[in-house]
């Protein structure tokens, strides 16, 4: 599949407008957002969404920073990735094998953001000088100067990776079959390493049991993930309904009073 040098230009408006979307608090760099205007401006949503769906359940562990780690971006899954899925179609490439293939672009990604976060570090103390000098519109100028930045910045790593997808074809074209099996293994496991991260800081002792009832549930019944979905939802409300109700005593009147309220 070839891209015209018109869906590059939107390919790379659509990244630059995700990446600084994060910066408005509207959660524009996720990887199923990301891929899903890709798949619109490539014509293949299905491909597109499943290459957001399984991103996003790996990003669910792997991708948050624990303390001062730096994850890997979703914009290599998001836009790299979904670009190789939808244009290798045809060659066999999977959304498993086009994510293991572009962590190394969310890693390098990431150095981009960052290096970007650094040299607008300065910015806010700029824009308190300008107000307390008066100076409105620079100060206007130096409020959006950041979002801007990281706007050019999306626009320029959406369309390079669009344009450049004919060179990552005849790349991996020359990667042997072996490798790319390897690498659509590695895919498959990465959304299960994602959730044991998840399982290793989440889950406490007590609620062990649950985890065995759901691997019970998807290994020997065979239960789809929304059946274990409402599985788990039957003992969410369970243990919600079921609460000890805090009753305190006041010790002036010895009169019993019911705090299960909050109040």
């Amino acid at each position: 599949m070839e891209i015209g040098i018109f869906q590059c230009v939107l390919i790379g408006l659509w990244t630059g407008f995700c990446l600084g979307g994060q910066l408005l608090g509207i959660y524009t760099n996720r990887s199923l957002v990301l891929a899903t205007g890709v798949g619109l401006i490539l014509g293949d949503l299905p491909t597109a969404l499943a290459m957001g769906a399984v991103s996003e359940i790996a990003f669910m562990g792997f991708g948050v920073g624990a303390g001062g780690t730096v994850p890997p971006n979703q914009l290599g899954p998001g836009i790299v990735g979904t670009l190789m899925a939808i244009t290798l179609k045809s060659s066999g490439m999977n959304p498993e094998t086009a994510l293991a293939l572009s962590m190394p672009f969310a890693v390098a990604f990431q150095f981009i953001i960052t290096a970007t976060y650094t040299g607008m570090a300065g910015i806010p103390t700029a824009a308190r000088k300008a107000l307390e000098a008066k100076q409105f519109k620079k100060f206007s100028f130096l409020s959006h100067l950041s979002f801007w930045a990281f706007v050019v910045v999306g626009f320029i790593i959406g369309f390079a990776a669009a344009f450049s997808v004919e060179g990552a074809q005849s790349l991996i074209a020359m990667i042997p079959v072996w490798i790319i099996d390897g690498f659509s293994v590695a895919g498959r496991m990465l959304p299960a390493i994602g959730f044991a991260m998840i399982l290793n800081v989440m889950v406490k002792k007590e609620f062990t049991a649950f985890v065995v009832l759901g691997f019970v549930a998807i290994t020997f019944f065979e239960l789809p993930v929304i059946g274990v979905a409402f599985l788990a939802l039957v003992f969410a409300l369970y243990d919600y309904h079921n609460k000890p109700v805090a009753v305190a005593v006041n010790q002036v009147e010895g009169i019993e009073e019911d705090y299960s309220d909050g109040i």
